[in-house]
């Protein structure tokens, strides 16, 4: 009697290389989330203007009443307008954000055009912004400029409203 021997032959499929393609693209989607991310967190702090131009009193005017420094804020008032201050006493500005649109320069006076973006939390329907753009009238005294009419939403003294 024979003995029957069984031989049991697996065969193997040959291993798959992963697509080059689906590795090109995947390394692609990668590139692309860190580019994202780093953009998104970077993004938040403004470049500083130069503080001897029209556009630097104003973006350091606005961060001032933004931070609800009124002191640093009047200081950048023409005297007329800052002293004595009449304080308004501030809105909120929390959500407030204000982005630089142009620049009108003369001898002796200048107008730099904002752009006031608020964001609202809450509602219905999720957050919502609503954006105005505003004016700023300048002076230039001695070698410094100094404002002499501001957005009512960034106002801290009476008498210098936007018309």
């Amino acid at each position: 009697m024979g003995a029957s021997v069984r031989h049991d032959v697996h065969m193997d499929a040959p291993a798959t290389k992963p697509d080059r393609t689906l590795i090109v693209i995947l390394g692609v989607i990668g590139v692309l989330v860190i580019v994202a991310l780093i953009v998104v967190f970077t993004r938040g702090e403004a470049v500083p203007l130069d503080e001897a131009s029209p556009e630097g009193v104003v973006q350091r005017y606005s961060a001032a009443v933004l931070e609800g420094d009124e002191q640093a804020a009047i200081g950048y008032l023409t005297p007329e307008l800052g002293d004595p201050c009449r304080r308004m006493g501030l809105a909120t500005t929390d959500g407030m954000r204000i982005t630089h649109v142009s620049t009108t320069e003369r001898d002796d006076t200048a107008h730099v055009r904002v752009l006031i973006s608020t964001s609202y939390d809450g509602g219905m329907f999720g957050s919502s912004q609503y954006e105005e753009e505003a004016d700023f009238d300048l002076v230039k005294a001695g070698d410094r400029w100094l404002i002499e009419m501001t957005p009512w939403q960034l106002a801290v003294c009476t008498g210098g409203l936007e018309k």
